[in-house]
């Protein structure tokens, strides 16, 4: 809490910025920010700041480096947001099996690349997951198959590396990386083959494609 100059702290300070910002954006339903948050205005930590017309309130756009940067990322995320069409579907997801199409909308993927079991929901300990959207479910009240992307979303909040194996996928060949929060300004589209083990840094949220 409150300002400081320790580097690892400021590093997760900015990991966690990046992985809230990304479940915000990469989530179903319509994203809310205010002003400001795209480049980490904090407001002091005050929540209720409507009536307060003092530095609390107004809007520094002097933001400086680490502001340009988080703002880039944001401007991925938005951009990945308008591109990927099955993050914003209008139709709510499921993940009931639909006996019709063999599909599945959503699945939940544990770390070791397979769908979660209820003992997996029990475990409190179990702190990484993955959110499998199948771009082949069907995108609107016309009961057909879907044509758009296969997006694989993983959450990690355990304070260490996770090795999470990426699922196998029928039609997939490989996984094309996204993001990355623990490495905003890498370049992406590194991949990845089916059953790779792919080491989740600590408190991170990854998104990969399905390539096939």
């Amino acid at each position: 809490e409150g300002p400081t100059d320790d580097p690892e702290i400021q590093t997760i300070r900015g990991r966690q910025i990046r992985n809230l910002m990304s479940t915000l954006l990469l989530s179903q339903g319509t994203p809310m920010m205010v002003a400001g948050d795209e480049f980490a205005r904090t407001q002091g930590g005050n929540n209720n700041a409507y009536c307060q017309d003092d530095e609390i309130s107004w809007v520094d756009w002097n933001i400086g480096q680490k502001g340009k940067s988080l703002l880039e990322f944001v401007k991925k995320l938005v951009g990945l947001r308008h591109k990927y069409p099955i993050l914003r579907r209008n139709m709510f997801l499921n993940g009931e099996y639909n006996e019709e199409l063999e599909i599945k909308d959503l699945e939940w993927i544990n770390a070791n690349g397979k769908e979660m079991e209820q003992a997996n929901w029990e475990d409190c300990n179990m702190k990484c997951f993955g959110m499998l959207l199948d771009g082949r479910s069907q995108p609107t009240g016309i009961r057909q198959r879907g044509k758009e992307a296969t997006l694989l979303l993983i959450l990690n909040s355990h304070h260490d590396v996770v090795n999470f194996t990426l699922p196998d996928c029928p039609d997939g060949k490989e996984w094309a990386l996204l993001v990355d929060t623990n490495c905003p300004e890498e370049a992406y589209g590194r991949r990845f083959e089916a059953l790779h083990e792919y080491g989740v840094t600590a408190r991170s949220v990854l998104l990969f494609e399905m390539l096939r």
